[in-house]
């Protein structure tokens, strides 16, 4: 960063001393303007799952502990106003956890500057930080990834969703729209998750 500042610094003396061409070519050769195309992507929740499980749940960016988004609406529907989610996101009456702790799918280099729109370009992030990251680069912005999480340690409380549903079926089933057919799309897919990977996940929670 401190170098690009120089950049500006040499152009800036290349335009006091009445160059503006020379301002040109220094900006033109060592900083020059990129246009950064605004890119939209639409991931499915199964594939949002696998991603998470290969992740751990794991924030690529800081290392946090993140949870099945199922299991935050789920706990909207049971706590309600003490746990409120707003349905267009509004962060006065949407509770943090949903931006601190929700998962989403990130492009590690964004597609905008030449990334991959595949599975080696993808990595788990906080909707927080999937937001501050926006077109940067991990070199951009200076970030240090941590390492890689592991389902078997922490799994987002995946297994808790499915345990507290077969234990209370009938939370799901009176829960309003689209609340109900949300967390019945995570349930289907972290079940589907869950026993592809066996063993892996080896702990339950005692509901």
């Amino acid at each position: 960063m401190d170098a690009k500042a120089g950049v500006l610094s040499e152009v800036c003396a290349a335009l006091l001393a009445g160059n503006p061409r020379s301002a040109k070519e220094t900006l033109a050769r060592d900083y020059p303007f990129k246009r950064v195309e605004k890119t939209a992507r639409a991931f499915s929740v199964r594939r949002s799952m696998d991603l998470f499980m290969r992740d751990g749940f794991i924030d690529h960016y800081t290392g946090n502990r993140l949870i099945n988004p199922g299991v935050l609406r789920l706990l909207h529907v049971v706590l309600g106003d003490d746990f409120p989610a707003h349905p267009n996101g509004k962060l006065s009456e949407t509770h943090l956890a949903f931006w601190e702790l929700f998962p989403t799918v990130d492009h590690l280099v964004p597609v905008s500057r030449g990334g991959r729109d595949d599975e080696s370009n993808w990595v788990t992030a906080s909707m927080l930080r999937n937001q501050a990251k926006g077109h940067w680069t991990v070199d951009d912005l200076g970030w240090t990834p941590p390492s890689a999480g592991a389902v078997k340690r922490w799994d987002g409380l995946s297994q808790w969703l499915i345990d507290y549903l077969d234990k209370y079926p009938t939370v799901l089933e009176q829960a309003a729209e689209p609340h109900r057919a949300y967390i019945g799309q995570w349930l289907k897919v972290t079940r589907a998750a869950l026993e592809a990977d066996g063993d892996v996940v080896e702990f339950r929670f005692n509901v």
